[in-house]
């Protein structure tokens, strides 16, 4: 009964997201949408020397320590310093997670979104018909960042085995139309299972959550 209530949910929730508009002039992810999970209590960890971890973990970590300072889905399109802007911390989309995540062991994905999409811009989609790299926006849509991990090589083939997806691993949804959704793989695993908790901001904020197979999965990254 449980897990009946949370589908039905999950689609009046989506449905009610659809006819507010959210299938027109797509906003840099896709609209807000409430997921009825109950998210993870986030780790208590000891002090650790990051510099020591494998880069994946240290995404993962860089994920983790945005929950609970990131609160506010906001998809507004906002002019951004370059390179290294960002719209503030307490808000975002769920690429902002990975974008912020990125930077934290250096990678600053909207300087090497923009570079590759003004040498390669034919290459990107073209879902919101720009003529030109705008970098305001282009690193916080899900559907660039795709692109750009998988012409750096990075895509995994492997998009249905749990224990496939590792700490740090990017993964892309498709949620419904043109709506994607990106999020970030947890440290921690969920316990009794293969696969660890996703680090996403769906209209909430950014939460730890048992969400991997919440949605259609269709991509999958790893730096």
């Amino acid at each position: 009964m449980q897990r009946r209530s949370f589908v039905v949910m999950s689609l009046v929730l989506l449905i009610a997201a659809l006819t507010a508009g959210c299938g027109t002039n797509p906003s840099p992810t896709a609209a807000p949408i409430f997921i009825p999970t109950k998210p993870s209590a986030t780790a208590t960890r000891a002090p650790i020397n990051r510099a020591l971890l494998d880069i994946g973990t240290r995404i993962a970590l860089a994920a983790e320590d945005q929950v609970g300072v990131t609160t506010i889905y906001d998809a507004q399109y906002v002019k951004l310093d370059y390179p290294n802007g960002d719209v503030p911390i307490e808000r975002g989309v769920c690429t902002d997670v990975v974008v912020r995540a990125f930077r934290a062991i250096g990678v600053d994905l909207q300087a090497r979104v923009h570079e590759d999409m003004l040498r390669n811009f034919s290459v990107y989609p073209k879902d919101w018909g720009l003529k030109a790299p705008d970098t305001n926006i282009d690193h916080r849509r899900v559907q660039n960042l795709a692109k750009y991990f998988e012409r750096m090589g990075k895509q995994i083939r492997n998009i249905s085995a749990e224990d496939a997806f590792k700490p740090g691993d990017v993964v892309t949804w498709q949620l419904s139309g043109w709506m994607q959704h990106i999020g970030i793989v947890a440290a921690d695993p969920v316990p009794l299972t293969n696969r660890n908790y996703i680090i996403h901001n769906i209209g909430a904020g950014t939460q730890k959550a048992d969400t991997l197979h919440s949605f259609t999965i269709i991509g999958h990254y790893r730096w």
